[in-house]
C-alpha cells in the first residue's frame, strides 16, 4: 500500500474493476510499469527537484509557484510584460525566449519540466523535455490533436519520465467521492452526464465579428518564439497574450480550457477512457464566424457500454449565463453561482452533481445528501496534484493523471473541438483513432508543424 493510501473496504463482484480506469484515478502502488529510475534521473525524495519552466507568465507563474520549494533553475517566456511578475520574483534564474534554447543549454542540470505555455506549444514543448529524459507537467488540455496526445503518452513509456496533466480535478477528494458513490450503485446505472461551463463568456472573445487586426510586434514580444510550432503569421492582438484560446490554430475554446476539469469526474467514475465514444456531434451552435469557435456550443458524445456499464449520452454546454437547468431538479439545487462550472450524473435511482474540480460533491436533491452515508473509502487520496508529481519524479507511484490516463482521456475529448467544424454526427473508431463517415475531419486529427519545430528534439 502507498504511504498515501486508505484502507480498501470490502468490494461487492459488481465494482471489482481494477482496470486501467482504477490504477489511474489513484496513484496506487504496482500499478503499470514504474519508470526506470536510472534512465528518468530520479532523485532521492529528500533531494530537491531542478525544475525549469516554459511559459511564465499567466499560468505558469500559479505553476511554478505550485511546485516550491523545488529549485527553479531556468525559465523560457517569449513575452517580458507577461511574465514580468515571475521575472521578478526569480531575478537571478536564467532567461529564454525559445524553450529549445534553454532545454540544450541546461540539459544536464534540469530535472523536469513544466509546461505552461499556450496550447498549441503544448506537445512540442513536452515532446522536447521528454526527449532529453525530463520528467513532464504539461498544463490542460494536454495538447490540441488527437495525434499529440498519443504520441504524449508513447514518448513518457519510452524515456521513462514522470508525467502530469494540469487538470487538479483528477486530485481532488470529491471527484473521488462521486466515483466511490457512483460505484456502489447508490445513484444506479448512468445513462446520462451533463457538463457545463461559463467559458469562454466574458473570459475572451468568441465570435462572429472577431477579426484578426495585424500590428507591429511589441517590443517585449519574440512573436516567432511565441508561434514556435505553429504555421507563421503575422502578429496580433487578438492572439496574444490571452485571447488565442478562441482561435482553433492555437486553442480549444471552452471545451479545451475546461473539460479536462469538469469531465474529469465523469470520465474516471464512468470508465469513458476505456472505449472512448462511438459518436460526437455539435447539436447546437450560436455566433458562428470565420475566425474563432462558436461562441455557444452544445456537444454531445456517445458511448457504448464499458463492461456491466450501461451505453451513455454526455452533453458538454458552455457559455452557461446561470443555473444550469435540468428537468425535475429544482433551480435551487444547482446553484449558478457556485456551480458556474460542474457536472450531473442522471442515474436510474437518482442525481449526483460535482463542481469543476470535483468540489461540493453531493446528491440531488438536498434531502438526499443530508442523511447519506458515504461509501468506505475505495480509492486512495491525492497528496495534491503538484505533489503527485514531484513524487513520482522522486520515485514514487505515478500521478493520478500521468500521461497514460491523461492521453486517453483528452483524445476523446479534443474530439468535440473538430466537431464544432461539422453540421451532423460525426461517428468514431476507437481502434483505427479516425472518424469513419466523414474523411475530410480526419485532416484535424492531427497538426501541421512549421519548418525547424520538429515534433521530437
Amino acid at each position: 500500500m502507498s504511504d498515501h493510501s486508505l484502507p480498501l473496504g470490502p468490494l461487492s463482484r459488481r465494482h471489482f474493476f481494477y482496470g486501467s480506469m482504477l490504477a489511474g484515478a489513484v496513484p496506487a502502488a504496482g500499478f503499470g510499469s514504474t519508470p526506470s529510475l536510472s534512465r528518468a534521473g530520479y532523485k532521492s525524495p529528500n533531494e530537491k527537484l531542478n525544475i525549469a519552466a516554459i511559459g511564465a507568465g499567466g499560468k505558469g507563474y500559479t505553476d511554478i509557484n505550485s511546485c516550491l520549494p523545488e529549485n527553479i533553475v531556468a525559465m523560457a517566456d517569449p513575452d517580458d510584460k507577461r511574465a514580468e511578475r515571475t521575472f521578478k520574483q526569480f531575478s537571478n534564474v536564467p532567461k529564454y525566449k525559445d524553450f529549445r534554447v534553454m532545454l540544450d543549454k541546461h540539459v544536464k542540470e534540469i530535472d523536469a519540466v513544466l509546461v505552461s505555455c499556450p496550447d498549441h506549444n503544448h506537445g512540442t514543448a513536452a515532446m522536447w523535455a521528454m526527449s532529453r529524459g525530463k520528467h513532464v507537467y504539461c498544463q490542460k488540455p494536454l495538447v490540441r490533436t488527437v495525434w499529440e496526445a498519443q504520441e504524449l503518452m508513447k514518448a513518457a513509456r519510452k524515456y521513462g519520465v514522470a508525467t502530469q496533466m494540469g487538470n487538479q480535478g483528477y486530485s481532488n477528494p470529491g471527484a473521488r467521492e462521486a466515483c466511490e458513490i457512483v460505484w456502489n450503485n447508490d445513484i444506479g446505472n448512468v445513462t446520462e452526464v451533463q457538463a457545463w461551463t461559463d467559458r469562454p463568456g466574458k473570459y475572451w472573445p468568441q465570435s462572429p465579428e472577431v477579426e484578426p487586426k495585424t500590428e507591429a510586434v511589441p517590443s517585449h514580444l519574440d512573436w516567432q518564439a511565441w508561434l514556435s510550432s505553429a504555421p507563421d503569421r503575422p502578429y496580433s492582438p487578438a492572439y496574444a497574450p490571452h485571447h488565442w484560446r478562441g482561435y482553433p490554430e492555437f486553442g480549444c475554446g471552452a471545451i479545451g480550457d475546461m473539460a479536462c476539469h469538469i469531465l474529469g469526474t465523469p470520465n474516471m467514475a464512468l470508465r469513458l477512457s476505456e472505449t472512448g465514444p462511438v459518436s460526437v456531434e455539435c447539436v447546437k451552435k450560436e455566433g458562428v464566424g470565420k475566425y474563432c469557435f462558436p461562441h455557444q456550443t452544445v456537444i454531445r458524445f456517445d458511448f457504448p457500454a464499458r463492461g456491466n456499464m450501461p451505453a451513455l449520452k454526455l452533453f458538454w454546454n458552455d457559455s452557461l449565463t446561470g443555473a444550469f437547468h435540468y428537468p425535475g431538479i429544482p433551480d435551487t439545487e444547482l446553484l449558478g453561482d457556485k456551480d458556474i462550472n460542474g457536472s450531473l450524473f442522471v442515474g436510474e435511482k437518482g442525481f449526483l452533481t460535482t463542481g469543476c474540480y470535483g468540489e461540493r460533491t453531493r446528491l440531488v436533491p438536498e434531502s438526499k445528501w443530508k442523511d447519506y452515508t458515504k461509501p468506505q473509502p475505495l480509492l486512495t487520496r491525492s497528496p495534491g496534484h503538484y505533489r503527485d508529481w514531484i513524487r513520482a519524479c522522486k520515485g514514487g507511484a505515478p500521478a493520478c493523471s500521468n500521461f497514460d490516463v491523461a492521453a486517453p482521456f483528452v483524445s476523446w475529448m479534443l474530439l468535440g473541438v473538430i466537431a464544432m467544424r461539422y453540421s451532423g454526427k460525426l461517428e468514431w473508431d476507437q481502434k483505427k483513432m479516425q472518424f469513419t463517415n466523414n474523411k475530410e475531419a480526419n485532416q484535424y486529427l492531427k497538426p501541421v508543424f512549421r519548418k525547424g519545430w520538429k515534433f521530437a528534439g
